[in-house]
């Protein structure tokens, strides 16, 4: 597992590649050379470090969640808390790397699709930051879930186009992104938001977001003075995950464990669990389709795991057999999202909520010596109002 997202050249197993529009082919290499760049250029890195620390808020911390590891009687469970990074998610470390080769390139403007809000908030504070214009598509669905994320885009100077057609939710917004992104490839860098995408896309936010790892395996082991025996986190596209697995893969101790949304039971969006070989937008991975190779709608409460695809990096660690992929129901994550705020004071997204979950889960059954390592990917107070229709329709509290 050595290297292997750096050295397989676009290509993971049977996964991957560059299947994208003709059109689109030129400005692809003109993203891989400006990637090439960048991994060869110590002044571009130190730069990018710089913004990490001086703009972002890195690092952040590891925090022992006592209260609810007692409460559960089992593992100890941890947390990476990606919550407190400025805009309130991990999708800050991509969009400063990318917005680095956005400048190199010399484009005039920025583009973005968002699900939940926090890669759209990420990418108007790049251009803020880099003085470029950002339009952000999001599908009608999102915008209405998603109410508080859409204004924060809008008061950071972003233009926020309603997606209408499809399911009007993630895979919706990246089609329409991508159609935009061919009508005027010349002056506009597209801000891809997860590790999905023709390459170079998944390597690239594989290489901005592999700081959270890096900082938390250094941390884990100050702090206990041992690796963790799992890691998780949640996986709709998949870079939270990808970013904190980079760490551990050659650790044959640490378990990896990736938490797809589940649904309701009936729709759902486990697209490593029940999807087929296929290919979305641009890469060969495993995706929600039916016999044809049509896509099929995902379905999740949670906006940012609401996507039919997923990273093909993450369908080859699940093929290889090096990382495993659980499913988590909407109640769950709900559950999972009430427990963790009344026991540790710490409001989660719902999409950290599928891995806090699953953690719970797992810490109930194992001795207090096991030590969980979650990747809490974001912070909940943009999914309030979801949480407490959820509640109120269901007789929770």
């Amino acid at each position: 597992m050595k290297n292997f997202i750096e050295n397989a050249h676009g290509r993971f197993g049977r996964y991957g590649g560059c299947f994208a529009p003709e059109l689109l082919q030129p400005i692809l290499n003109r993203v891989k050379e400006a990637f090439e760049k960048f991994k060869n250029t110590p002044k571009l890195q130190q730069e990018f470090d710089e913004l990490l620390e001086s703009f972002a808020g890195r690092p952040t911390p590891i925090y022992f969640a006592q209260n609810l590891s007692e409460s559960l009687g089992g593992a100890q469970i941890w947390i990476k808390r990606e919550d407190l990074l400025h805009g309130g998610a991990h999708k800050t470390n991509n969009v400063l790397g990318q917005a680095l080769l956005a400048r190199e390139m010399g484009a005039k403007f920025l583009i973005a699709e968002t699900g939940a809000g926090q890669h759209g908030i990420a990418t108007a504070m790049a251009g803020a930051k880099f003085k470029l214009p950002v339009k952000i598509f999001m599908g009608t669905k999102d915008i209405e879930r998603q109410k508080v994320n859409v204004e924060r885009m809008q008061l950071l100077g972003a233009e926020v186009v309603s997606v209408e057609s499809g399911s009007k939710s993630l895979k919706d917004a990246i089609n329409e992104a991508m159609r935009f992104w061919i009508a005027h490839s010349q002056e506009t860098y597209y801000m891809f938001g997860t590790a999905a995408g023709p390459h170079p896309f998944p390597e690239l936010v594989a290489r901005f977001q592999k700081v959270i790892g890096v900082e938390a395996r250094e941390q884990i082991l100050k702090k206990v003075g041992r690796l963790p025996d799992e890691v998780l986190a949640c996986v709709g596209g998949g870079s939270n995950a990808i970013g904190i697995f980079q760490a551990f893969l050659e650790d044959s101790s640490v378990k990896l464990v990736g938490v797809e949304p589940a649904g309701d039971g009936i729709k759902h969006g486990l697209t490593i669990g029940k999807g087929k070989y296929g290919c979305l937008h641009g890469s060969l991975s495993k995706v929600n389709c039916d016999e044809h190779g049509q896509i099929e709608e995902s379905h999740s409460i949670s906006a940012g795991l609401d996507y039919p695809g997923v990273s093909p990096l993450h369908a080859f660690l699940e093929e290889e057999m090096r990382a495993e992929y659980a499913g988590i129901l909407d109640d769950e994550a709900v559950r999972a999202f009430l427990d963790f705020s009344k026991a540790e004071g710490i409001i989660p997204a719902l999409e950290s909520s599928h891995a806090l979950a699953e953690a719970m889960k797992r810490a109930s059954t194992y001795g207090t010596d096991k030590i969980l390592l979650v990747n809490l990917s974001g912070r909940g107070d943009k999914d309030l109002h979801t949480i407490f229709d959820y509640c109120e329709k269901n007789g929770l509290r």
